[in-house]
């Protein structure tokens, strides 16, 4: 699809103004904390596209402690697509702070002035938006549903999410849109907020495997991570994309693990999507511990029940929570793609696969031999085995 170029000139025009007014807006006094007192907790899910950032957010987002969002940064980029992801850091992350502080005013730069809880993005994964204050769709304390929750609360006032958010002792947010850990630095050390950042990694080749089916609903991201002025990118036979999600995992897993800044202690946590599916339980009980929540026994239930499905999950459900064998999909592009393809993205990531604990494969037998097993073990703790001195290529 081809949108008509805007200057360098304007659109940086455009992204100093909706600086200004962000910078406005965060700038008012602290939101007041949750009803007993103790200090909000701040969680970011950091990932990319196709990671199994939908399955972790609602593990967040069923916890009955827990308000949370789906990329509230969609906003920014579907309103400033002629801008390029590091161009768009800055505003994205005053956004994902204003959010963190509950502090809703802040999308006034981006909805209609007259706005229901339906023009947030994806607002009905949100268990929070589904019940009360927000709405009754199901009770605070329940699992809720997004078919269930969209006819009952699609109307509902936008003030609302806003009322909510205030009533909870945990806000996070899920986000695709960083591409490095730096320019969260402010957050981290920011003293209105207690930021915990969770980074979600996936093998690249079960990456590429999941784009593949999504190409269309990517488009417009693409052009922006690529920087293409507004010209969206559905094919990307270069593998581009994949790439540049590569490398930014690499940036941020290495500025974390490798000299981190004494800030940043504590407040990160690597995890892998195979990890979560091969042992979804113990890892989901240590994530929720870093985040300072305990798994309830509904919601142990409710975790058996999604990753205990029959299959890998229909094309339709791409970008929906449901029940599915978690294994199977977390082994599903060993099947579907050529060696062809896996060997260039062995090539383009090499050093995200080193790093982040993914084993390559050399021939078509090893790609479909799956008592090979190509998730490499962790070291002790939390991934400390990656702030090796040893050099790693680049991907």
């Amino acid at each position: 699809m081809w949108l008509p170029r805007i200057s360098s000139t304007t659109v940086t025009a455009l992204l100093l103004a909706q600086t200004g007014l962000l910078l406005f807006l965060v700038s008012r006094p602290r939101l007041t904390s949750p009803a007993d007192g103790e200090e909000r907790v701040h969680v970011l899910v950091l990932s990319s596209w196709r990671s199994g950032s939908s399955f972790v957010g609602q593990l967040f987002s069923q916890h009955p402690d827990v308000f949370y969002l789906m990329e509230p940064a969609w906003h920014v980029w579907s309103a400033l697509s002629q801008g390029s992801a590091p161009a768009l850091h800055m505003a994205v992350r005053d956004l994902v702070r204003s959010v963190f502080l509950c502090d809703m005013d802040v999308f006034d730069a981006y909805l209609p002035w007259r706005r229901n809880l339906s023009d947030l993005f994806q607002w009905a994964v949100s268990r929070a938006l589904c019940s009360p204050p927000a709405c009754s769709a199901f009770p605070r304390g329940a699992i809720s549903s997004e078919a269930v929750c969209k006819p009952l609360c699609a109307r509902r006032p936008f003030g609302l999410a806003q009322e909510a958010c205030r009533s909870y002792s945990h806000v996070v947010l899920k986000e695709v849109r960083f591409f490095n850990l730096q320019v969260l630095y402010p957050l981290l050390t920011d003293p209105a907020l207690n930021l915990h950042i969770v980074h979600l990694v996936r093998d690249p080749r079960a990456v590429l495997r999941s784009r593949e089916q999504t190409a269309k609903a990517l488009a417009r991201d693409n052009g922006i991570v690529l920087g293409t002025n507004g010209t969206w990118v559905e094919a990307d036979p270069g593998l581009r994309v994949v790439r540049e999600v590569c490398r930014s995992h690499v940036r941020i897993a290495e500025a974390a693990t490798r000299k981190p800044p004494p800030f940043l202690r504590g407040r990160y946590r690597l995890v892998r999507f195979e990890d979560l599916a091969r042992a979804p339980l113990p890892e989901i009980r240590a994530l929720y511990a870093f985040a300072g929540l305990s798994l309830t026994p509904q919601l142990e239930a409710w975790v058996h029940n999604i990753t205990h499905g029959s299959g890998p999950g229909a094309r339709r459900e791409a970008f929906k929570t449901t029940s599915r064998d978690a294994l199977n999909v977390s082994q599903a592009w060993r099947h579907a793609l050529s060696f062809t393809k896996i060997r260039r993205v062995q090539e383009l990531c090499a050093g995200a696969l080193q790093l982040l604990g993914y084993r390559p494969v050399f021939s078509e037998e090893e790609q479909r031999d799956l008592a090979l097993d190509l998730v490499l073990p962790r070291g002790p703790g939390s991934f400390s085995w990656a702030s090796s001195t040893n050099a790693h290529p680049g991907p």
